[in-house]
Parts: C-alpha cells; sequence; structure tokens
C-alpha cells in the first residue's frame, strides 16, 4: 500500500452541488446561453490534463474509454471476476473520479500525485480484460503501457509539481530550471508579453546553448493570418546570449471547440457587454491574445449584475512553480438574491471600511471602483477545483483602473466546507459544537472580506512607459522607514512577474488578514445579520478556524524541498506564526496524546484577547505587507513573508515534528460532483448525478457524448507530440498519434 500521503482514501466525501432551482428559474435564452458557456468551460478544461504531468493526458484516456464502454456497476462485476476485492474495485473507482475531479493525477490543493490504492498487477488485467480492450485492444494497451507505470510510480521527484529536482511540471520542459524560468520572464517582460498563456521549452545545441520556445495558447499555429497584434511578436529574438522564439498554437484543436460553443452563446447574449466580451475571448483564444482578454474583461466588469455569470480562461497561477502561467478555467453561475443583497450592502460600505484598513491613504487606490459583489449557484466550473470565491480578473492595471469583480460560489460553500463532528481535529471539546454552529457563516464573513477588501485593496505603485508616476514622490512617505519611496513597479512589471514564487501566498495571506481585521468590525457583522453574542460568536469562530487552519497547513509543506505546495496553506500557517508572535497567550498549538493512544494536538484561542493582542499584531503585520507590495518592495517582502513561511522544530510549537501528527490526522478534501447540461431539440435540461465516485465518472462519461473518443485522440496525440521535452517521454501508442 502506497503512504497515505499519495492515496486518496475509500472513504473520502463526496458532495453533488445543487443548482437545480436556480437553474430552473432561467427563461429558455439564459439557459442556452448558460449551456454554450458551459461547453466552451468543459471542453477549454481538458487543457489542464496537459498543463499538469506527462501522463495525465493518457490516463484521462484510458479511464475515459474504460467507462464509456462499461459503466461503474458494469465494470465492477468484471473486476471481481478478475480477483479484485470489493475494497480495491472502490479503490480504483475513488481514483478515477479524483483524476476527473483534479483534471489530472496531482491534487489540485496542495499539488501532491496520487495513486491507485491496489496492486498494479491487478488493475492491470481489469484494464487488459475490460469491454473497452476487447473493442480496441491495440489501443487500450497503447494507452495502458504508456501511463502504467508512471500512473503508479511514487519515485521522489514525481511526487509533486515544481521545477527542476523539485518536482514535475508541463508548464516548462522537464530540463528547465528556476533560472531559466527567471530569464523568460525576463524576457517577456522586455516584450511586454504576458505569461499567463504560455509554456516554456528549452532545448540545448551541441554547442551547449539553450534554446527557449515560448508557445502561446491559440487556435492559429504557424499558419497566415490577418496582421494584429501577435503577428509581430511571432518570431525569433536574442536576449542575454540566448536564443528566444515565440510560437503560437498551444492546445490548438481543444480552443478551437471552445471558440466554437463561445460562437453560439455569443447568439444568446443579453447585452452588447457580453457580446463584445464574448468576441474578444473568441479573439483572445483564435490568436493567443492576452491583450484581447483583457478587453473582453472590460466588457466583463461592465456587466453589472448579470443573471448568468461566467468567466473563462487562463487564469490563475497558483501551479506554475514560478507563479506566473495561468491555468486553464471556467466557470457558469447563477445569482443567488438572498445572499448577493449581503454582499450589495457590504459593497456600498466598502469606501468607508477601506479607511479602516492600517495603511496611509497614499496607498490605497485613488478610487474605489465600486465591483460587482454577488453569491452565485455553480452549474459548471471546469478546472483542477473549485474554490469558495473569486476576485477577478488578475490582470494589475485592469484593477488599478477599471476594477473587478467579486464573487462567492454559494452552493460549493454549502458542500465543501461542512464538518462532522466526529472528523474535527485538534479542537477543544468545548469549542467543537459553537465551531460546527458557526463555521459556515463565519466563512461567509471572511469569503466576503477577503475577496471585495482584501483582493479589492491597496495600489501599487508604478511608473509608466512614458515616465510618469502614479503617486507624488516628493509627498509620499513610507510609514515603516519615514523615508520617501525607494521602489516602484517600472512599465511591464507586475505584481506576478515580480514577486513571482511568493506572489500568490502573499497576496492570500494579505487578503486572509484584511478578513480577520475588519470582521472585528461592528457595521460588517451587522451586514451579514449578526449582533450581540452571536456576531461575537461569529469572530471567535473565524479566528479559531484561521487558528486551526495554520496547523492543517503543515500537510502542504515538504520538509525535504524547504517549500510550500499550496498558497492559500502557506498564507494561513503565516498567520498562525503572525499571531503566536503576539504572545500574551492569545494562541497556543500544544502537542497531546489522543484517546486512540497516537499523537495529536490541540488550538486555543484566547477570546478575550481577540482585540487587544490579535488585533494590534495583525494591524502590524498588515501596514507591512501592503508597504512591501505596493512599493514592489521584493528583497523586503521575500525577507518579511519567508520568515514567517519557515517550518523549524523549535520549541514550544516544534512544527516539523507536528507536521507528522497533522498527516496521521488529515481529513482529504471532498470531491465534487457537477451536473451537465444537455439540449434536447431548443431546450436544454439539466442533468444531476449521484455525489458518490461512480456518479462523479458517470458525471464524465456522459458530458463529451458527440465527441468523447475524438477528444481522447486530441489529447494523447498532443502529449506525444511534446514527450521529447520530459525525462521520461510518453511515447505515442499505436493507434493514438
Amino acid at each position: 500500500m502506497a503512504d497515505t500521503q499519495y492515496i486518496l482514501p475509500n472513504d473520502i466525501g463526496v458532495s453533488s452541488l445543487d443548482c437545480r432551482e436556480a437553474f430552473r428559474l432561467l427563461s429558455p435564452t439564459e439557459r442556452l446561453y448558460a449551456h454554450h458557456l458551459s461547453r466552451a468551460a468543459w471542453y477549454g478544461g481538458l487543457a489542464v490534463l496537459l498543463q499538469t504531468s506527462p501522463e495525465a493526458p493518457y490516463i484521462y484516456a484510458l479511464l475515459s474509454r474504460l467507462f464509456r464502454a462499461q459503466d461503474p456497476d458494469q465494470l465492477r462485476q468484471h473486476a471481481l471476476a478478475e480477483g479484485l476485492t470489493e475494497e480495491e474495485y472502490q479503490a480504483f473507482l475513488v481514483y478515477a473520479a479524483g483524476v476527473y475531479s483534479n483534471m489530472g493525477n496531482y491534487k489540485s490543493f496542495g499539488d501532491t500525485k496520487f495513486v491507485p490504492n491496489l496492486p498494479k498487477e491487478k488493475l492491470e488485467r481489469v484494464i487488459l480484460g475490460s469491454k473497452a480492450a476487447q473493442q480496441h485492444p491495440e489501443e487500450v494497451r497503447g494507452l495502458w503501457q504508456t501511463c502504467g507505470e508512471l500512473m503508479f510510480s511514487l519515485e521522489s521527484r514525481l511526487r509533486h509539481l515544481g521545477l527542476g529536482k523539485e518536482g514535475i511540471t508541463t508548464y516548462f520542459s522537464g530540463n528547465c530550471t528556476m533560472e531559466d524560468a527567471k530569464l523568460a520572464q525576463d524576457f517577456l517582460d522586455s516584450q511586454n508579453l504576458s505569461a499567463y498563456n504560455t509554456r516554456l521549452f528549452k532545448e540545448v545545441d551541441q554547442d551547449g546553448k539553450p534554446h527557449y520556445e515560448v508557445r502561446l495558447a491559440s487556435v492559429l499555429g504557424t499558419e497566415p493570418s490577418l496582421d494584429t497584434e501577435m503577428t509581430s511578436k511571432l518570431k525569433s529574438y536574442e536576449f542575454q546570449g540566448s536564443d528566444f522564439r515565440v510560437t503560437r498554437g498551444d492546445y490548438a484543436p481543444i480552443l478551437q471547440k471552445v471558440v466554437e460553443h463561445l460562437e453560439k452563446a455569443k447568439t444568446y447574449a443579453a447585452n452588447s457587454h457580453q457580446e463584445q466580451m464574448l468576441a474578444q475571448y473568441i479573439e483572445s483564444f483564435t490568436q493567443g491574445s492576452i491583450e484581447a482578454h483583457k478587453k473582453g474583461s472590460r466588457f466583463w466588469i461592465q456587466d453589472k449584475g448579470p443573471i448568468v455569470e461566467s468567466y473563462i480562461g487562463f487564469i490563475e497561477s497558483y501551479r506554475d512553480p514560478f507563479g506566473s502561467r495561468g491555468e486553464f478555467e471556467g466557470f457558469v453561475a447563477m445569482v443567488n438574491k438572498a445572499m448577493s443583497a449581503k454582499f450589495e450592502w457590504l459593497v456600498a460600505s466598502a469606501e468607508q471600511l477601506l479607511k479602516e484598513l492600517p495603511w496611509p491613504p497614499a496607498f490605497e487606490k485613488d478610487k474605489f471602483l465600486t465591483p460587482d459583489f454577488t453569491s452565485l449557484d455553480v452549474l459548471t466550473f471546469a478546472g483542477s477545483g473549485i474554490p469558495a470565491g473569486i476576485n477577478i480578473p488578475n490582470y494589475d492595471d485592469l484593477r488599478q483602473t477599471e476594477g473587478f469583480k467579486n464573487v462567492s460560489l454559494g452552493n460549493v460553500l454549502a458542500v465543501a466546507y461542512a464538518t462532522q463532528r466526529e472528523k474535527l481535529t485538534f479542537l477543544e471539546e468545548d469549542d467543537k459544537d459553537l465551531y460546527i454552529r458557526w463555521k459556515g457563516p463565519s466563512f461567509d464573513v471572511q469569503v466576503g472580506l477577503h475577496e471585495l477588501l482584501g483582493h479589492g485593496s491597496g495600489k501599487l505603485f508604478v511608473q509608466d512607459e512614458k515616465g510618469a508616476f502614479n503617486f507624488d514622490q516628493e509627498t509620499v512617505i513610507n510609514p515603516e522607514t519615514g523615508e520617501q519611496i525607494q521602489s516602484w513597479y517600472r512599465s511591464g512589471e507586475t505584481w506576478d512577474s515580480k514577486f513571482s514564487t511568493i506572489a500568490s501566498s502573499y497576496e492570500e495571506c494579505r487578503a486572509e488578514s484584511v478578513g480577520l481585521y475588519l470582521c472585528l468590525n461592528p457595521q460588517v457583522l451587522e451586514i451579514f445579520g449578526f449582533e450581540g453574542a452571536d456576531a461575537e460568536d461569529v469572530i471567535y469562530v473565524n479566528w479559531l478556524n484561521m487558528v486551526r487552519a495554520g496547523l492543517l497547513a503543515l500537510e502542504f509543506y515538504t520538509p525535504e524541498a524547504t517549500s510550500w505546495r499550496q498558497a492559500h496553506m502557506q498564507a494561513r500557517f503565516v498567520i498562525l506564526r503572525v499571531l503566536l508572535e503576539a504572545g500574551e497567550g492569545l494562541v497556543s498549538v500544544t502537542p497531546t496524546t489522543g484517546s486512540d493512544g497516537r499523537p495529536d494536538a490541540r488550538v486555543r484561542l484566547d477570546r478575550s484577547k481577540i482585540r487587544s493582542v490579535g488585533k494590534p499584531a495583525l494591524e502590524r503585520f498588515l501596514r507591512r505587507l501592503q508597504v512591501l507590495k505596493s512599493t514592489g518592495d521584493v528583497a523586503g517582502g521575500r525577507a518579511l513573508y519567508e520568515g514567517y513561511a519557515a517550518v523549524t522544530d523549535a520549541p514550544p510549537e516544534c512544527f516539523l515534528s507536528l507536521r507528522d501528527t497533522v498527516l496521521l490526522r488529515k481529513e482529504s478534501r471532498k470531491l465534487i460532483v457537477q451536473p451537465n447540461t444537455r439540449l434536447e431539440g431548443s431546450e436544454v435540461q439539466l442533468l444531476e448525478y449521484e455525489a458518490s465516485a461512480a456518479g462523479l465518472i458517470q458525471s464524465f462519461s456522459e458530458r463529451f457524448p458527440e465527441d468523447g473518443p475524438e477528444l481522447e485522440e486530441i489529447l494523447t496525440q498532443l502529449a506525444s507530440a511534446d514527450a521529447r521535452f520530459w525525462k521520461r517521454p510518453c511515447e505515442a501508442p499505436s493507434g493514438q498519434a
């Protein structure tokens, strides 16, 4: 049996997203709009397989062939006849559901590989004796030969996503190092090109000179096209002694299907903002242009309060080891009006609340651009995982000048973060009932503050291409040094490109800290309907949840590489360290022995000291985070953040030792089953599935009824074409290239 870190347990939680009522309330036109956007998102989400690991596309193709030929119940009969136990077959179903849910064989939350929890030879018998293998023997055997070893391998470098010797990634060829990533970022900055929709491939010639290919995601490749802002960029460059070549056409056949459904969605758009938004997205995915995606995002920001909300593209950079390249995601959702009304009230109070944040006015945006903030019930979320809330777009220049939108995903919050008392770890018995009662409401408050006033606050000091500054160099003073501003962002530099590997986690930490800080404000709690003792309980559980999350975060720390694998969890550990440093008994983390005789731990928070001790500590920390971010002080930012993020065995907490306890008692993240939409005549039907591994598999088996085999061939062809770029190339199986 594999180490429990690298398997998904048979009893893993599985929940179904409920959006039936919200979907029912849509008009026929709105349903058609949502349907085609969903199709575009699901097709685009397949690109994540190619962004994760060399073997992921083959594993997906193999599983899809198996379950198209036999559903989970039918395959079960065959598996038991081949000698598998019920537990082993369930382990296989959980593995398959995990691959579909994460769009690959690495966890979206933590970037850790997971492998099937059954003997490889038994799984091989099931696969090679399956109906799929009988129908297409060469193809199925070829797929198994290509990915079987890698599916089970826990060789040290393959255990986590990472760059160079630290792990595996397909954002970069296998021979790239962090130095190559930095050089490529400098090159991209010099050409005013975004890394969001790129991958980097390096080849070394006989003289040892490196040649880099920066490949953009697009439908178009090398074929002649109308002169656009992109075509002039597609050429070879000499940069700092290295050759760079900018090409395009990554994921081309997948993006072609995305574009086709975006075109169809345009027919059912509710207004000109949506039409222009979709037109720019189509241009972006066709040409490989991030500028076009930015234009589409401007129209998206202007589309206030739509009934059907969506966003699609290369968005979040959490899984790029360098922190600049975006993973494809697309979501479609419907407005939850009751919770949205509370968020609208929060938005209306935002300008006043921003003044409460602990940095000088010059470090805040010149004008608060009132955003949309809605609670949504998700219909479709394609990608590697589903968050609780989103603040987008991620483009710094748009956020500073045009604004942004916030969304809280209500039906995700309702199922993904529910906790059973018997599975609650590391809390005092006296805290557990209170925690279960108030975790959901407190999380609503935290998500609202985190997204709107966390990610939505703060100014970046910028010098544009003409040399003009967006701040007064003479009068603005750094509150940490008492001196004038010494550093800022130059033209072409962004938060992600400048702070790279710590950018995502640092920003999540800033947003989480804003949430904790502002939840102490009675006005905020009143907006969400909490007063008196209830309000105090919401505050306590919100802070307690963050302290507990800081301990749970140790699961995502890798001692061998002294690195963190998950931005949000690293951020929560940093906040735990800040609150521990505040002293005076505010927070404690104590190793204990559990009732089962195994190592355990308890976190304690003194609620009487949250305002007197916790708030001032958080205030000091938040101000430093914002000042270093605003001024683009990378050295100072790294020193501060990496100092708090360091995991040692220093007493009294002994975090390295506590990590073993956290791993011993960890609970796996839930899998989420999503519905499908199907067009029957001119009507759109909602197809729902049971909350089980088999239900999740069935949802994917029915996701691409028209072109499933074609998609599997596309994925394996794309993977085979680039196989040489990784040390253990996946040879194209017979009939797949």
